[in-house]
């Protein structure tokens, strides 16, 4: 079956250049000689005219040039079109191709989507919201309400306001529910993540998987704010092992399990990001698993 791509271009996602992104995929897809065209992203998250278009004139691929906000939404509306996705990464975290070793530098990024292989991809919903990628309460989705209140992006802008707001950053009360098990936590942040990164690389679950049926639970615990810098380096550099109980929490920092679903009361109304986008907080926080959401083309191992 001939290919057919159908390129959805974020027009403001990160800080790199469109124009020079438009003209490599013109050169390099014409010069494998396959049909495609190129549509700009919906500014409302509005992609019915898309799927239109996909059954109607038979795209068979879908590539995102964009962020992870970007890639959750165009995900979020087309993943029941029968067609695989590809990324090619402009926003400032990238947090799903990076996961997926998908390459930041565009030419590189369509290589991938011209030579990679589809491969299915979990996702979750957070209350009935879809996520594809990493989602959490507390100190990160404060980082991600200032990032989107600033009018600058890149990670500068998030690295300062994850300064300014580490200074900041109180605990919050939870009690996470499992299916034979719960607990009461005092905590800085919980992060529910299907990727195992927040983006740029910092990786948050060292042992997470695209497409293994389960969440990776991270939860940074009411520690002494001296010690917050030396757990988290602990976790991101994979020295937490998995838990297979939530057992003895009340002598760890970090707390790292896997589970299918959980339920988080957030007694304190924590704030709450789903993929780096800034979300009303509720007073209950329900997780699902959604196995094999859609097919993401990535890097062929093989090869």
């Amino acid at each position: 079956m001939s290919r057919k791509i159908l390129y959805l271009v974020n027009p403001i996602s990160g800080t790199s250049k469109k124009d020079g992104i438009i003209h490599l995929i013109e050169k390099e897809t014409n010069a494998r000689k396959i049909a495609f065209e190129i549509l700009p992203t919906s500014p409302i998250a509005n992609y019915d005219v898309v799927k239109d278009k996909i059954e109607h004139e038979g795209f068979t691929d879908v590539v995102i040039s964009g962020g992870d906000g970007t890639v959750n939404q165009v995900t979020r509306a087309l993943r029941h079109c029968k067609v695989n996705f590809g990324i090619i990464p402009s926003g400032s975290g990238n947090g799903l191709a990076f996961a997926a070793n998908i390459p930041k530098k565009t030419k590189a990024a369509l290589s991938v989507i011209f030579e990679g292989k589809p491969m299915p991809v979990d996702a979750f919903t957070i209350n009935q919201h879809y996520s594809c990628m990493l989602s959490g309460l507390g100190f990160d989705a404060e980082v991600a309400h200032r990032f989107a209140m600033n009018s600058k992006r890149g990670l500068f802008t998030y690295t300062k306001e994850s300064l300014i707001n580490f200074f900041k950053a109180q605990p919050f009360q939870f009690e996470v529910v499992l299916n034979d098990f719960s607990f009461f936590t005092d905590a800085f942040a919980i992060t529910i993540a299907n990727s195992n990164q927040f983006g740029n690389n910092l990786t948050i679950a060292p042992a997470a998987s695209l497409n293994d049926g389960l969440l990776d639970i991270v939860i940074i615990q009411k520690m002494n704010k001296a010690k917050i810098p030396f757990a988290l380096l602990k976790q991101i550099k994979g020295n937490n092992r998995l838990q297979e109980l939530v057992n003895e929490i009340t002598h760890k920092n970090v707390i790292y399990f896997q589970t299918s679903a959980i339920t988080i009361h957030n007694l304190k109304h924590a704030p709450l990001h789903i993929d780096g986008e800034p979300i009303e907080t509720s007073d209950s926080i329900v997780v699902n698993t959604i196995p094999s959401a859609f097919s993401l083309i990535q890097p062929n191992r093989l090869n």
